[in-house]
């Protein structure tokens, strides 16, 4: 056999793990639903930025995507034929608040409900993500996530979904990267809203971790048993070349980035150098922090993809460049392809925070997959990449991460939010102009690798 085959052989993976292992799917609401306008419907704040011109790659919209809203039972079922142990979805917060508070959409919860239950039928069990970056664009006129009033409505909104979902689901997720959703939102610009100031960004971050509690004990409230998580988007931080200059520009990011959220949330308050990287870069200027509670989870969720080396221009905070090193193996997001990133992240969480558990919440590739004219999809780049980083978890199970589950990113071809339908994480193949789905070798592969597992 030789080292290829060795590497995807799934009965070898499998057996590396235990029988019990929560392999699954991820998705998200504006990504795959479409039903913009339909059943009730609200606008989100991602409806909005995508009809700014040049916002998206390719001009699009997710006002169709994958048209899982009417499709959903048919995408279950692929799920399900695939081998799924565990599905996570996210809820459209317009969907069933249309304004963000107030006057219930009743048939947006129904949609839930009937998803929910076709994937408990489908012997899956659901993980109830709550927010996945779609904010109501109510919510957002009036001030959005650097609102302090944001906290109420999410915990409102939180009720809301807990109280009707939660007779039939003991999982749950507060927020998919917050990081992302504060600063590629609210600092770069590149993301819904689409604004460019950084105290709002860190305003925006200091009430997702306020609101973080404030759903906790909203699900907890009506959930018993609840298993609560947060995902957190933590990438593989490395300084670009061995010079102080990079260590230290290194060091100050993953503070001011991942310290920023992970250190409140497990009781420590903001992490100091965090706190002197954004003060001296002049992030912190008119902001008043809160002291944010301890984040009271039963997992850590982990969204895994790639290496990200910091070089330094100056000895400036944040006059640095963040990309994939020059000469390594890159996907088509240009990002470095690092399985042994994803089992040193897992070891530096356990090691330094010790969550009860860690749940790999995201992992996945984007490649430019090509249908074949036998119809088939061959996308042995991205089963190569499944099969590394699923053999760097199991590295780190062994080392004793207590690991507990593995979500592929992503289950359909989706709207890739600023990219638009421009690149395909799924492992099922989307025509979106007839909307047919066609399993990919990696959706194979991944089924083989579930069964293999028992």
């Amino acid at each position: 056999m030789t080292n290829d085959e060795l590497d995807l052989d799934p009965g070898a993976l499998a057996a590396r793990f235990p029988k019990d292992f929560g392999w699954g799917f991820a998705t998200s609401a504006y990504q795959i639903e479409g039903a913009a306008t339909e059943d009730g419907r609200g606008r989100s704040i991602w409806d909005t930025f995508a009809r700014v011109p040049g916002a998206i790659a390719d001009g699009q919209t997710g006002d169709v995507a994958c048209d899982h809203y009417h499709r959903y039972r048919d995408d279950i079922a692929l799920m399900a034929g695939i081998g799924a142990k565990t599905y996570r979805f996210s809820v459209s917060w317009s969907r069933v608040l249309p304004d963000g508070t107030g006057t219930t959409n009743e048939r947006g919860l129904a949609f839930y409900d009937r998803l929910v239950d076709t994937v408990l039928a489908a012997g899956i069990t659901p993980l109830v993500n709550l927010f996945h970056w779609d904010l109501p664009q109510a919510l957002q006129d009036r001030g959005g996530f650097a609102d302090p009033s944001v906290v109420d409505a999410f915990a409102e909104y939180a009720a809301l979904v807990a109280g009707r979902l939660g007779d039939r689901v003991s999982d749950w997720m507060t927020f998919n990267e917050p990081a992302v959703f504060a600063f590629l939102g609210h600092a770069d610009g590149i993301h819904a809203p689409g604004l460019q100031d950084w105290p709002t960004a860190l305003r925006v971050a200091d009430n997702e971790l306020q609101a973080h509690a404030a759903a906790v004990a909203a699900i907890r409230s009506r959930v018993s048993p609840a298993r609560i998580g947060i995902a957190f988007d933590m990438n593989q931080v490395v300084p670009a070349t061995d010079t102080d200059r990079d260590r230290r520009a290194a060091a100050q990011w993953s503070a001011a980035r991942d310290a920023w959220f992970l250190d409140p949330l497990f009781g420590r308050g903001y992490p100091q150098l965090g706190l002197e990287t954004h003060g001296a870069a002049g992030h912190l200027h008119g902001v008043e922090l809160s002291d944010p509670p301890p984040g009271d989870l039963d997992y850590l969720g982990l969204n895994y993809y790639r290496r990200d080396a910091v070089s330094a221009r100056s000895d400036k905070p944040f006059d640095w460049t963040i990309e994939a090193r020059p000469g390594t193996e890159q996907t088509q997001m240009g990002w470095e392809v690092a399985p042994d990133g994803l089992r040193d992240v897992l070891g530096a969480l356990h090691h330094e925070y010790a969550p009860r558990e860690i749940v790999i919440t995201e992992n996945g590739a984007a490649y430019p997959d090509t249908m074949d004219p036998d119809g088939r999809v061959r996308d042995e780049n991205r089963m190569h990449y499944f099969a590394r980083h699923i053999a760097a978890a199991a590295e780190a199970l062994a080392a004793g991460v207590p690991l507990t589950g593995y979500h592929a990113w992503s289950l359909l071809d989706n709207y890739e939010w600023s990219l638009g339908y421009t690149r395909r994480f799924g492992l099922v193949h989307v025509d979106f102009e007839t909307q047919a789905r066609t399993l990919k070798d990696s959706a194979r592969w991944y089924g083989s690798l579930i069964a293999a597992g028992g």
